[in-house]
């Protein structure tokens, strides 16, 4: 008797999500990304010389934007995108015209899961981010959501509906995302542990936000995913995610959003030296015993119902309590506003998408 045909279900969202990838290399590894990427729209933000060319594997649907396109489509306001430094990633978020959004960095490869199967992390993530998040009481069985889960004993049933996901920060095996001082007394470290779990990061508890392997819903909390001013001619490198997640939590407490963390994992193929990594954080690592405080002590007005609303009332507390602690703060919290201002202007409120003359489609 002939085996009946299989057909493969169609992809996730496949119309309805974009995969950002910051790089200034070629793009050899979408090839172990091929079964699970190729189905979507990718936009590639090429940072670095834009006179270089960035190849990428035949197949996919892509549109590549380097600092010229950048220049070109923002003008001045340009200015607010960070240059030499993965925070140019955020650009893509801006020109987007999907619900949401997964970001990838390229030397992150398919990790395998305790069986030895290849684990579709964008499949995970978009798992995540359409079953609800429970911020305002923990379950300690963790996503009350999953199959062979629930909500425990004493959860309260007024609560057990949940409220939308807005951010799915997924993690890592092999190389762990350590600071340059972790990195330097623990150089041979490996994460090779496979933790099945996903959990909602409770109201009132900010989170470290590492933005290669991270998703989110861009109609609900997009605005709020800038990735600061980073890199060339900035006193300050690797906290431009940790930024973004601080100012991102915050907003979506107010609103009654949820974030996700836990699975799915990806494989960190290789770690970045800690010695360049110092030279970037340092400043970072001191300013942050401030901004932690900061962003814990953050109350935003009944009238900010919107994230953009939101994002304008963190710039002007960031410019009146951190402007204090160095000029710099000053500087992001004018490039918070003109990112607003950009992301506006390419996101016109109630337009279902916008037609936008953009980088090289393919």
């Amino acid at each position: 008797m002939a085996e009946p045909s299989t057909i493969s279900p169609a992809p996730l969202l496949k119309d309805e999500l974009d995969i950002v990838i910051p790089t200034i290399r070629n793009l050899d590894f979408l090839e172990m990304w091929r079964p699970f990427f190729q189905p979507y729209h990718l936009i590639i933000v090429q940072d670095g010389d834009p006179s270089k060319t960035i190849k990428v594997p035949e197949g996919f649907d892509y549109e590549l934007y380097n600092r010229n396109d950048i220049n070109r489509i923002l003008g001045p306001k340009s200015s607010c995108i960070s240059f030499k430094d993965s925070a140019c990633r955020c650009f893509g978020y801006m020109v987007s015209k999907k619900k949401y959004i997964y970001t990838i960095d390229d030397d992150c490869f398919v990790a395998k899961d305790p069986s030895g199967k290849d684990i579709n992390a964008l499949e995970q993530h978009i798992k995540n981010l359409l079953c609800p998040s429970t911020p305002f009481f923990f379950n300690t069985l963790y996503d009350p959501y999953r199959a062979g889960a629930d909500f425990v004993r004493g959860y309260p049933f007024s609560l057990r509906e949940g409220v939308p996901t807005a951010v799915s920060h997924g993690l890592w095996l092999n190389i762990p995302d350590y600071d340059a001082p972790t990195q330097l007394v623990k150089p041979l470290e490996r994460n090779t542990r496979y933790v099945d779990a996903i959990m909602t990061i409770p109201k009132g508890t900010l989170f470290p936000m590492c933005g290669m392997n991270l998703a989110f819903n861009r109609e609900l909390i997009g605005p709020a995913m800038y990735f600061g001013l980073m890199g060339d001619g900035q006193p300050i490198g690797r906290y431009d995610d940790m930024w973004a997640g601080w100012c991102t939590k915050v907003i979506c407490d107010h609103l009654g959003l949820g974030v996700k963390t836990g699975l799915p994992y990806i494989w960190h193929s290789k770690a970045s030296n800690p010695f360049v990594n110092l030279k970037k954080e340092y400043k970072g690592i001191y300013w942050q015993e401030e901004l932690i405080p900061f962003f814990q002590s953050v109350t935003l007005p009944k009238d900010c119902t919107s994230v953009q609303k939101c994002y304008i009332e963190i710039s002007k507390q960031v410019k009146a309590k951190l402007g204090k602690v160095d000029d710099y703060f000053n500087k992001l919290a004018d490039a918070m506003v003109t990112w607003i201002e950009a992301w506006d202007e390419l996101n016109p409120s109630g337009a279902k998408s916008a037609e936008l003359s953009n980088g090289a489609s393919k």
